[in-house]
C-alpha cells in the first residue's frame, strides 16, 4: 500500500498502487485501480495522469444528494429520454481521460447507438449534460478547465455550481460562459425539456 501526497486543501489518501504502475496509468491500469479501490473516486486525466479525490464533507454529499435526487426524479418521467447518472459513474471520453462528473446525462439516441464493449465498466462517451459541484477543497480553476473538456468532447449543457459563491457557471458549445449570481433555479434548456433544478435546497 502506497500513500499518494495529499493536494493542498485535501486530506491524505491511501490508494492500491501496483508495483508495475508508474507515474501515468493507461486505461487498462486505470480500470483496475478503481475496481482495486472502490471507496475512492479516481479520474484520469487525458494524459494518463491519476486523480485521487477524497471523500466529500457533510455539507457537499447533502446538497450533492438534492442535486442528483431532483435530476432522478425528473428521468423516472423521462426515462425514454436517456439515461442518469450519479457521481460514481465513469465515463471515458473521446480525448482519452476518464472523469465523473456530479450528475449527468446522456440522450437515449447516444445511449442506444454504444456496443455492448463501448458501454463497458467505463462507457465510451461524454455526457450531453454534466454538472460539476464544487466543494470548499475544490480550486476553481480546475473545475472551469473540467468544465471546458466537457464541451470540447460533446457535451452540450453544463453547469458549475459553486455554493460558496452562490454562483453558477452555464457551458454551452460555441458560446461565452455565462454566469448567474445568486439563481434559485435552473432550467435544462432544450436537452433535458421540462427538468429545472431548485437551488434553494442546495444553497442552503
Amino acid at each position: 500500500m502506497v500513500q499518494t501526497p495529499a493536494k493542498k486543501e485535501t486530506e491524505t489518501l491511501l490508494i492500491e498502487l501496483p508495483k508495475s504502475i508508474g507515474l501515468l496509468v493507461t486505461q487498462e491500469q486505470f480500470a483496475a485501480l478503481a475496481a482495486a479501490n472502490r471507496d475512492l473516486r479516481l479520474e484520469r486525466t487525458a494524459q494518463g495522469e491519476l486523480i485521487v479525490n477524497p471523500p466529500t464533507g457533510w455539507e457537499t454529499g447533502r446538497r450533492n444528494r438534492s442535486l442528483t435526487g431532483q435530476l432522478d426524479r425528473w428521468y423516472e418521467e423521462h426515462v425514454d429520454l436517456g439515461e442518469a447518472f450519479d457521481s460514481s459513474t465513469g465515463f471515458i471520453l473521446p480525448n482519452g481521460a476518464t472523469r465523473s462528473p456530479d450528475a449527468s446525462w446522456v440522450s437515449g439516441e447516444r445511449w442506444q447507438a454504444l456496443t455492448a464493449e463501448q458501454k463497458g465498466t467505463f462507457a465510451n462517451i461524454c455526457p450531453d449534460f454534466v454538472v460539476e459541484l464544487r466543494s470548499s477543497s475544490d480550486r476553481l480553476g480546475s473545475l472551469q478547465a473540467k468544465m471546458r473538456e466537457y464541451i470540447d468532447n460533446g457535451a452540450v449543457l453544463g453547469w458549475l455550481i459553486d455554493p460558496q459563491q452562490r454562483r453558477v457557471e452555464i457551458y454551452r458549445p460555441g458560446l461565452a460562459v455565462e454566469v448567474l449570481e445568486n439563481p434559485t433555479e435552473l432550467s435544462g434548456e432544450a436537452v433535458l425539456p421540462g427538468f429545472v433544478l431548485n437551488l434553494r435546497r442546495v444553497w442552503d
